[in-house]
């Protein structure tokens, strides 16, 4: 479990707050995962949004909080967790109904949520280059702020934060690459493969009942989803299985975007389509 230690947080406003506390951004992949989990397990919290599109993430009053600039932060009466899946799991242990981590899945589901979370700089290049279209062509704002803020913490995190602000330069610089988005197609399909095989004989990822596993793999299928995977063709099992947890409310409404947004889309899918970049295009 990531915990930030109270003396390394400079905002010390928050160790005062009771309660579940979620700091996160509505469109942030992992902020939408840790809301899905949050109201399918009916736990009550309080909502501080991060408009991460203006660079507030990079403020001083919240590396005050989180130093390596992401949403989203569990404040729980006072403690700071980060990491989505870490927030998962510290949840599941304090609210263990409804059941989203077994008894039989408690060893082997913290190397799962891991291969997930190894995946976020390949969602990020997805998104990047056919969901954002123009709206991600600039730096964040506030990045030089980032760079230069000096945080009070261990050299994990340092290193986090600079693969962050290195991320950044190179998109500025190259954009997101062909080749970029090749690799990042193969090491999703590596994992689907494997999952459609596996929902041959059961309705989620884990088994018959639904997990936290699902949770995170919706986001990622969500977001490849509306870039133009075809689903229905390579994976119909994985279809199947989107389908029915995109029906639920719970799952549906954290992930709807605003109309911008779909016209931001449609235009990143069409200039893929002429260019010749689509996702279909790099798919064997």
């Amino acid at each position: 479990m990531v915990q930030i230690p109270s003396e390394q947080i400079k905002t010390k406003e928050i160790l005062d707050w009771q309660g579940i506390h979620l700091i996160h951004f509505s469109g942030s992949s992992c902020s939408q995962k840790l809301r899905i989990y949050l109201n399918y397990k009916g736990i009550k919290w309080q909502s501080h949004s991060i408009n991460i599109a203006t660079g507030q993430n990079y403020s001083n009053w919240f590396l005050g909080i989180n130093p390596k600039g992401l949403v989203p932060v569990l404040v729980d009466d006072g403690r700071v967790i980060i990491e989505s899946n870490d927030i998962i799991q510290y949840l599941e242990q304090k609210f263990p109904e409804p059941v989203l981590i077994s008894e039989d899945q408690k060893s082997s589901m913290p190397d799962a949520l891991h291969d997930e979370d190894d995946l976020h700089i390949d969602i990020r290049n997805i998104a990047y280059k056919y969901m954002f279209g123009g709206l991600g062509a600039k730096k964040p704002k506030n990045l030089e702020r980032f760079e230069s803020y000096k945080a009070n913490t261990d050299e994990i995190t340092l290193k986090h934060k600079q693969e962050e602000v290195d991320f950044y330069k190179n998109f500025k610089k190259n954009g997101i690459t062909n080749e970029a988005i090749k690799k990042s197609l193969e090491n999703f399909e590596k994992h689907y493969k494997k999952f459609e095989q596996q929902l041959q004989n059961q309705k989620f990822l884990l088994g018959d009942n639904l997990s936290a596993l699902d949770i995170a793999w919706f986001i990622y299928t969500y977001r490849l989803t509306i870039s133009g995977f075809p689903f229905k063709e390579k994976y119909p099992n994985i279809y199947k299985w989107y389908n029915s947890i995109y029906s639920r409310n719970e799952f549906s409404k954290e992930v709807k975007p605003p109309f911008i947004f779909y016209l931001v889309r449609l235009v990143s899918l069409f200039k893929s389509y002429l260019s010749g970049t689509s996702i279909r295009a790099f798919l064997s």
